[in-house]
């Protein structure tokens, strides 16, 4: 939580290790496209979320983001919860 220049207490919609989707170019079958994908946030404060992706995403100029990470404000349209969760595996016992 941050305090505003009105005083009120402003709560962050992301936080670190939270699973989000991002509106992003990115590569999909071969061809680039605009979609939403999902990430992970690797670092937030109330104005700005960082996500990192497993994939390669682009800047809308054309360039490759090298870390794969993008930078948004917590309130951007091109944001959202995931929908999906991440499936992890079960683990069988060795015996």
């Amino acid at each position: 939580m941050g305090i505003t220049d009105f005083g009120r207490i402003e709560e962050k919609l992301y936080n670190v290790g939270d699973s989000v989707e991002v509106l992003c170019d990115h590569i999909r079958d071969d061809e680039r496209i605009r979609d939403w994908l999902q990430g992970t946030v690797v670092q937030s404060d109330r104005k700005m979320v960082a996500v990192q992706f497993l994939q390669d995403v682009y800047l809308t100029g054309g360039w490759m983001v090298p870390d794969r990470v993008l930078w948004l404000q917590q309130k951007s349209s091109n944001i959202r919860p995931s929908k999906r969760r991440r499936s992890r595996r079960k683990k069988t016992s060795t015996r």
